[in-house]
C-alpha cells in the first residue's frame, strides 16, 4: 500500500474515532502517503495532522448527488491503490467501487460490498468499541488506540484567555432528544459545582439558546457561555485545559478522548456497549442505575422519548457526578 484514501463522511465524532487509522496505516506502511475523505464541515479535525498528504470533502449541501459524481471522478484520477471505507451506506460505497484502486476494503453490510476486495463484518452492541471496528479493517487483532485531534497554535492562543484559573466545561446539547441531559438535570450539577470552579458551556451556534437557559436558570455566578463563540479545535483545546468535562453521548464526548481531557460522558437513551464510551484515562460514564426495559431504544436517539416519560435521564442523580 502506497497510495492510501480513508473514507468517512459521517459527523464530528465519526471522523473522531477514524483516526486511529492513520496512526495504524503510519505504522503497518512508513512510506504510504495517506489521504482522508470527510464532508464539507467537518475538514478542519484533521487540517493539522502532518501525516496526511490531503483532505478530500464532498458538500452534501448543495447539489449533493452532483457533487458525489463529481468527487467519483476526482478520487479515480488520484490514482489510490487502497481505499478504505469506514461507512455502511451507498454513496461512500460507490466512491470505493468506482476509485479504480487495487485494494477495496470496507465492511460487508455496505451495498456495494460485493465489489471490496476485503469485506470484514460490523456487530454493534456487544461492548466492542467503534475504533475496534475501523482498526479490524486493518488488523486482525484490533485494540483500542486513543483517536487524535491536534488543535494547532492558534487554537491554543484563541482559549489562553480562558484558562487563567481552574475550570470546568460543560456540552449539554446532542443533535438527539433522547441522548441529551435535560436542562434541569444540568442546571443542577451547576449549582453543585465548587464556588471558585468558572464554569463554561461551550457548543455550536445551534446551542446557544439552550445554554443561555441553564445559565439564566442556575444559582451559580461564575458560568460564561461560550456556545457559538469557539471553533472545534478550539473546543478542543479548551476541552483539554479543564479540570472536568461533563458532556453527553455526543461528538464532544469524542474530543475529550483525542485530547485525553477528563470527562463525566452522561448516556441516556443509548449504551456504552455501543461502542462508542470516552477513552480518557480519567473518564467515566454516568447513566441510571436501575435497569429499564425501554433502555436502550435505539442506536442514534429520537427526538423524543418512545416511553414518553424519559426515565432513562430523569432517574439520573446529580451526585453521580461527583462519584469516584
Amino acid at each position: 500500500m502506497k497510495n492510501i484514501l480513508i473514507i468517512q463522511t459521517a459527523f464530528i465524532g465519526d471522523v473522531i474515532l477514524a483516526t486511529p487509522l492513520i496512526e495504524q496505516l503510519r505504522s503497518q506502511h512508513p512510506g504510504a502517503e495517506i489521504s482522508f475523505l470527510v464532508r464539507k464541515g467537518n475538514e478542519a479535525l484533521l487540517q493539522n495532522d502532518p501525516e496526511l498528504k490531503e483532505i478530500l470533502i464532498w458538500d452534501k449541501t448543495k447539489t449533493k448527488y452532483a457533487n458525489l459524481l463529481r468527487l467519483v471522478r476526482i478520487v479515480r484520477s488520484k490514482n489510490f491503490d487502497t481505499v478504505i471505507n469506514l461507512q455502511r451506506f451507498a454513496a461512500s460505497g460507490l466512491i470505493t467501487f468506482y476509485s479504480g484502486a487495487k485494494h477495496k476494503i470496507g465492511f460487508r453490510k455496505n451495498p456495494f460490498a460485493f465489489g471490496y476486495t476485503v469485506r470484514k463484518e460490523h456487530r454493534i452492541g456487544n461492548g466492542t468499541h467503534e475504533i475496534q471496528r475501523n482498526l479490524s479493517l486493518i488488523s486482525d487483532n484490533p485494540k483500542v488506540i486513543r483517536p487524535r485531534i491536534i488543535p494547532g497554535a492558534e487554537a491554543e492562543n484563541a482559549v489562553t484567555p480562558y484558562c487563567h484559573k481552574e475550570f470546568v466545561c460543560i456540552a449539554p446539547a446532542s443533535v438527539w432528544y433522547t441522548k441529551q441531559f435535560p436542562q434541569s438535570g444540568w442546571v443542577d450539577l451547576c449549582n453543585h459545582l465548587p464556588e471558585n470552579s468558572q464554569v463554561y458551556l461551550i457548543g455550536s451556534r445551534e446551542d446557544l439558546t439552550l445554554c443561555e437557559k441553564i445559565a439564566a436558570d442556575s444559582q451559580n455566578k461564575n458560568i460564561e457561555v461560550l456556545a457559538g463563540k469557539l471553533s472545534i479545535l478550539e473546543s478542543a483545546a479548551l476541552m483539554a485545559k479543564a479540570k472536568m468535562n461533563y458532556v453527553n453521548d455526543s461528538a464532544p464526548l469524542h474530543l475529550t478522548s483525542a485530547m485525553n481531557a477528563p470527562v463525566r460522558a452522561v448516556f441516556c437513551s443509548t449504551v456504552p456497549d455501543f461502542g462508542f464510551g470516552p477513552v480518557s484515562d480519567n473518564s467515566r460514564v454516568i447513566e441510571v442505575e436501575e435497569d429499564l426495559y425501554c433502555r436502550p431504544c435505539g442506536l442514534h436517539g429520537y427526538k423524543q422519548c418512545p416511553e414518553k416519560h424519559f426515565r432513562c435521564a430523569k432517574k439520573i442523580k446529580t451526585t453521580q457526578f461527583f462519584e469516584t
